[in-house]
């Protein structure tokens, strides 16, 4: 037998890991905890026959610009969809702020607030690669373009400080806070910001804010394909709950060992140190998400009818009240009016119902652990900017943060993010490291969005942890060309 690399967990970034150690020429085992493959990119019908939901994300601006599905040729494997409009932000009086993939059209909706619009963003977006060379890494290293790093740091005071404030319409701050949210911390603050510039930077470029016709699913199924076809196997329904009880072969032989998991797993190993222990006990996990799937028997009737043309939309009205629902949840509690994340990829993708139905796919953000059933306060807040919306819901099925974090032991407490996004957690993931992805016993290596770069799908995570792994036990860096090219 040879070189065995066992990888735990199937999500994008465990896959990423297999993949590269596959074509390493390691004997790769993946096992997945749960009875299919995916993790946060899997599609499943889970509500009526016909419709299929995405269960994690949904849509994929990172995915296309990634390094590692660069190399991997993610783009030319599957067929990818890039809508007119990358998000919209529905306000009250009837009307909506649009990102538009074009950005000019962007500007010309956003009005006088327009100009200040395109300043803020023109920059990152005309200097997207470099900017995702910079946050696709760890932190703790001089930048290779540090002009566009610091243009990024000065749009992250601007939007992640109230001094920031006075230089935005109130058409932008909405359409800002909208984006911003996702980092699902407190706002403002400045790791809100870097998540939600890198985003918005994203929905004006060549990809767009894009996703893959027929769901998410195909993401994980193509790098399953590879895999196989460089004699890796996969297992589902092996939940490894103690590392002291997994047989992944010897590290002495150069066997290697890596989780696609949260970092609390790495406490269940026999020879753990203290030191490291302690830090990972350190290590902090965030607020969560409570997902609700709609089946409708027709198109979310917008009161803004261009809100129909944008598959991502955030509810939460102005600025003022997106922030004041965040942070009612970083202060652990639920919003009487939450911010809500949708998404209707029916409105470009017909496959995922039957004719003339549609999907919707929609969470707020919770305390960890919540219970909290998130049908009703979605519908609400979906009412309120579409109304009728609830005379078109055929079906639903909601997720609390409770059953997420069971479903898929990962999501601590419901935390889809691997971890609390703040500017520490940004360089500290999850310890103070060059190598974050290495641990300290032999052969055993993290590769989860617990560590740099952190969460959306980008296998960027495995690929870093399969390059520490391979330079380890060569003694040669490791490229993606030496894998892909």
């Amino acid at each position: 037998m040879g070189r065995r690399a066992t990888v735990v967990g199937s999500g994008p970034n465990g896959l990423a890991a297999a993949v590269s150690l596959a074509r390493a020429g390691y004997d790769v085992r993946v096992v997945e905890a749960f009875h299919a493959i995916g993790g946060g990119v899997r599609t499943a019908g889970l509500t009526l026959p016909g419709f299929r939901h995405d269960v994690g994300s949904a849509v994929h601006p990172a995915a296309r610009s990634s390094l590692f599905f660069r190399a991997f040729g993610l783009s030319e494997r599957i067929e990818w969809i890039t809508p007119e409009a990358s998000y919209a932000q529905p306000l009250d009086d009837g009307r909506a702020a649009i990102a538009w993939n074009d950005l000019e059209r962007t500007v010309d909706g956003l009005g006088p607030g327009g100009r200040a619009y395109r300043r803020l963003v023109a920059p990152l977006t005309r200097r997207l690669g470099e900017l995702v060379e910079f946050t696709g890494d760890q932190l703790l290293r001089v930048p290779r373009h540090p002009l566009v790093v610091a243009g990024f740091g000065a749009r992250m005071l601007a939007t992640g400080t109230r001094a920031g404030r006075p230089f935005f319409s109130p058409d932008v701050e909405a359409l800002l806070a909208g984006v911003l949210a996702h980092g699902n911390t407190r706002l403002p603050s400045l790791a809100a910001a870097a998540s939600g510039l890198f985003l918005a930077a994203h929905a004006h470029s060549a990809e767009g804010w894009s996703l893959p016709r027929g769901g998410a699913q195909r993401i994980a199924d193509t790098l399953v394909e590879d895999l196989k076809a460089h004699g890796g196997m996969l297992e589902t329904g092996v939940h490894v709950r103690n590392l002291a009880e997994l047989d992944w072969g010897d590290p002495d032989a150069g066997d290697l060992l890596l989780l696609d998991t949260a970092p609390r797993l790495l406490l269940s190993h026999p020879d753990i140190p203290d030191r490291y222990a302690r830090a990972i006990r350190a290590y902090r996990h965030g607020s969560a998400a409570a997902k609700v799937d709609f089946a409708l028997d027709g198109p979310v009737p917008w009161a803004a009818d261009e809100v129909g043309r944008a598959p991502t939309v955030h509810l939460g009205g102005s600025r003022a009240e997106v922030e004041e629902a965040e942070n009612a949840v970083a202060a652990g509690r639920v919003p009487h009016r939450p911010y809500v994340l949708a998404v209707q990829p029916t409105t470009v993708d017909p496959s995922r119902a039957p004719d003339g139905k549609h999907v919707l796919w929609a969470y707020i953000h919770v305390p960890p652990g919540s219970t909290l059933d998130p049908t009703e306060a979605v519908i609400r807040q979906v009412e309120r900017f579409a109304p009728g919306f609830r005379r078109r819901v055929i079906a639903s099925h909601a997720v609390t943060a409770a059953e997420r974090s069971r479903q898929n032991p990962s999501d601590v407490d419901g935390d889809i993010l691997g971890g609390a996004f703040t500017i520490t957690q940004a360089v500290r993931r999850p310890v103070l490291s060059r190598t974050p992805w290495r641990t300290p016993m032999p052969g055993v290596y993290l590769a989860s969005a617990s560590t740099p770069p952190g969460p959306g799908v980008t296998g960027m995570p495995g690929w870093h942890a399969a390059r520490q792994a391979l330079t380890d036990r060569t003694g040669v860096p490791v490229t993606l060309d030496d894998l892909f090219g």
